[in-house]
């Protein structure tokens, strides 16, 4: 899924690419985009969310199976400078993956599939090269942190019912790249970025030694964001 994700920023990173002007004396497209210290926009995306596990011992690991998700947000950003902006990315994450747990026989005790419908709010610092033509590439990065509204956090139930619960609140850093491309109507950003979990999001069950999750020392989340910016 993620060479699929690769593949299809490529593809739209080509296609923008070759609209763009590279010429000594391109056409300028929004030449006082970037001069406004306050700009707004929106963003649509996909996502792949992962799970990183450490354990307690050595008893087998959780399997997870990844699926392709849709993220869609909202961009406030406030510019410092030619090269140094602050933004803030609030938005709504659907994603879905599956855990294959070790040490059982029955598909239903084993397999747990977890729905998370995340609110992220993000605070973000892009650093930008000069503007080349009708292109900048940047860098961006920053905290971020996230509502999960499909945690389980306060079902009494457990893994026992067949009820996996997360905690509701988290936390994350994120990291990417990207190329702002400045066409004759709007700015377009394709980017890719990933997302790393600081806090362990597992909730354990009530029993301590539950084959689920007894063994289980953290669990974080792990994202990669594939996301079309138009500002």
């Amino acid at each position: 899924m993620k060479i699929k994700f690769f593949l299809l920023l490529g593809v739209m990173l080509c296609s923008f690419a070759s609209r763009a002007q590279f010429n000594e004396k391109p056409v300028m497209n929004l030449e006082n985009e970037d001069k406004h210290p306050l700009n707004w926009g929106y963003y649509l995306g996909f996502n792949q969310y992962d799970f990183k596990f450490d354990y307690k011992n050595d008893l087998g690991d959780v399997l997870v199976q990844k699926s392709m998700g849709f993220n869609v947000g909202l961009i406030g950003e406030l510019r410092f400078n030619e090269f140094l902006d602050l933004r803030f990315e609030p938005g709504l994450t659907y994603t879905s993956r599956t855990l294959g747990f070790p040490g059982f026989t029955s598909e239903n005790e084993a397999i747990r599939e977890v729905k998370s419908t995340y609110v992220n709010f993000p605070l973000l610092l892009k650093v930008s090269t000069r503007r080349l033509g009708n292109w900048k590439p940047f860098l961006i990065g920053g905290l971020s942190t996230s509502l999960n509204l499909g945690s389980n956090e306060e079902s009494l139930d457990d893994n026992s019912s067949g009820t996996f619960r997360m905690k509701k609140n988290t936390y994350a850093y994120e990291m990417g790249f990207g190329i702002d491309f400045y066409t004759e109507y709007f700015k377009f950003t394709p980017s890719i970025r990933g997302v790393f979990g600081l806090t362990d999001e597992l909730i354990r069950d009530n029993d301590p030694n539950s084959a689920w999750t007894g063994n289980i020392e953290s669990m974080k989340t792990r994202g990669l964001f594939v996301n079309f910016t138009f500002e």
